[in-house]
C-alpha cells in the first residue's frame, strides 16, 4: 500500500474574525500550509474539501492561482473535513496523485444551527414541531446514557472544565479564559443536563492540510506524520443517531465503534497505544460518550477517568488538547480538520505550554449529522 503523511498544514484562528470572509480564512490557511510544506501552489495536484456556508472550494483559484488541477467538493455535515482527508488519502493511494491539499473552511452566522429536515429525509412538521434541536438531541441521549451507565453530572463540568484550560494554551482556540468548575455547574441550564458552558458554538475559521506520498517525500526532501489509517462510517439501521426520530427497542452499534474498530484493526495498533486523541465534543456529553464508543475505555468508566485527570494535559491518555470544539467552536467544515492539524502539531512539537510529552500515535474522531463517522490515526 502506498504510504501517505502530512508534510503541511496551516491555520487560520476559529471563532469570530469580524471583516474576514470564510473565502479569505481559507486562502491564509492554504498558504500556510503551503509555506509549513515548503512547496508553491504550482505544485499541488489536487483540492479537496469543503465549506458548508462560505462556498465551493475551487473559489480559492482565482486568489492562489488557475492551474487546472481537479477540485472536489465534499459535504457530509460535521464529518466533512475527516471525509476530505480519507478521499485524499484514497487518491493517492491509488497512485492517481502524489500531492494534494485538503481544505475547510466556514464562517457561520452567531446563533445555533438551523437545519432543514428535509435534507436529512424527514417531513417539515419534524422541524416544525422543534424535534430538529440538536441541544435538545444530545441532552436526552446523554441523559439516558448517564442513567444506564451511572454517569455524573460533575462528569459533565470537567470535561468542559479541561476544554477551556486547554483551549487557553492554544493560538488558534477562540475561548481562551479558563472557566472553572464551580462556574461552568452554576450556568443556566440549556438543557438538562447540559448547562451553558457545555456546549460548543457554531464560528469561523479555516485549516488546509499538504498530503504526499512517501515516495514524493523521500523525493523532494519532505518530512512529517504518516498517516497510519483512516475510515469512515455511517450509521446501521438500529443505531440512535442525530435527527433519529426514535430509539429502536434493538439498538445497533453508532458509526464512530464501526469506523474505529475498523482503523484499530487495519494498523494493528491498539487503543492503548495512543498516546493523545482528539474526540468529536459538539457538547460535554459527546466527548464522554466517544471515549466509550472509540474504544479507550468500558461504558461508565469514564467519571472516574475525567476525576483522575486521565485525559488532561499531564493524564494517562490527554483528550481534545487544545480545547476541542468547546473551546474552538465548529466552523463545519474546518473542525475535523482543525482536531488532525492538533495532532500534527503535537507530533512535530509545536505545541508549546500545550505540548504533550512523547506523542507517537496521535488520534481524532469527528461526527456528523445524521451519523456518519470518521478517524484518523498519525504516526511520528
Amino acid at each position: 500500500m502506498v504510504g501517505v503523511q502530512i508534510v503541511g498544514a496551516g491555520i487560520h484562528k476559529f471563532g469570530r474574525s469580524d471583516g474576514v470572509s470564510g473565502l479569505d480564512m481559507g486562502v491564509a490557511a492554504v498558504r500556510s500550509s503551503l509555506a509549513d510544506a515548503g512547496i508553491d501552489w504550482e505544485d499541488v495536484q489536487f483540492v479537496f474539501g469543503g465549506s458548508a456556508d462560505c462556498g465551493a472550494i475551487d473559489s480559492v483559484l482565482p486568489v492562489l492561482g488557475y492551474t487546472g488541477i481537479p477540485t472536489i467538493n465534499v459535504a457530509n455535515g460535521c464529518a466533512t473535513g475527516g471525509s476530505s482527508l480519507v478521499s485524499a488519502v484514497a487518491a493517492i493511494r491509488s497512485g492517481e496523485y502524489e500531492l494534494g491539499v485538503v481544505l475547510g473552511f466556514d464562517k457561520h452566522a452567531r446563533g445555533a444551527f438551523n437545519a432543514d429536515p428535509e435534507l436529512f429525509g424527514l417531513p417539515q412538521w419534524y422541524g416544525q414541531a422543534g424535534f430538529m434541536l440538536t441541544t435538545q438531541f444530545f441532552a436526552m441521549k446523554i441523559k439516558r446514557y448517564m442513567w444506564e451507565y451511572g454517569i455524573d453530572e460533575e462528569s459533565l463540568a470537567r470535561v468542559a472544565e479541561k476544554s477551556f484550560i486547554n483551549g487557553a494554551l492554544a493560538e488558534h482556540a477562540w475561548r481562551r479564559t479558563p472557566i472553572g468548575f464551580d462556574e461552568i455547574v452554576s450556568s443556566p441550564m440549556v438543557s438538562d443536563p447540559l448547562r451553558k458552558y457545555m456546549f460548543c458554538s457554531p464560528s469561523e475559521g479555516a485549516v488546509a492540510l499538504v498530503v504526499a506520498s512517501e515516495k514524493y517525500v523521500k523525493e523532494k526532501g519532505l518530512s512529517g506524520p504518516h498517516i497510519k489509517g483512516v475510515s469512515i462510517k455511517s450509521r446501521l439501521k438500529g443505531s440512535f443517531e442525530v435527527f433519529s426520530p426514535s430509539m429502536p427497542f434493538d439498538r445497533d452499534v453508532s458509526p464512530t465503534v464501526l469506523a474505529a474498530q475498523d482503523v484499530f484493526e487495519k494498523t494493528s495498533v491498539s487503543p492503548r497505544d495512543i498516546n493523545i486523541a482528539q474526540l468529536q465534543d459538539t457538547e460535554s456529553g459527546a466527548e464522554i460518550m466517544h471515549m466509550a464508543e472509540n474504544g479507550f475505555c468500558e461504558d461508565g468508566e469514564q467519571s472516574a477517568m475525567l476525576k483522575n485527570g486521565e485525559t488532561g494535559l499531564r493524564g494517562r491518555l490527554p483528550i481534545n488538547t487544545d480545547g476541542g470544539c468547546i473551546a474552538c467552536g465548529e466552523p463545519i467544515a474546518a473542525s475535523g480538520l482543525r482536531q488532525v492539524y492538533e495532532n500534527y502539531t503535537q507530533l512535530k512539537g509545536r505545541a508549546g505550554k500545550r505540548q504533550v510529552e512523547s506523542v507517537r500515535l496521535a488520534y481524532s474522531h469527528v461526527y456528523g449529522a445524521p451519523g456518519v463517522s470518521a478517524v484518523c490515526i498519525l504516526e511520528k
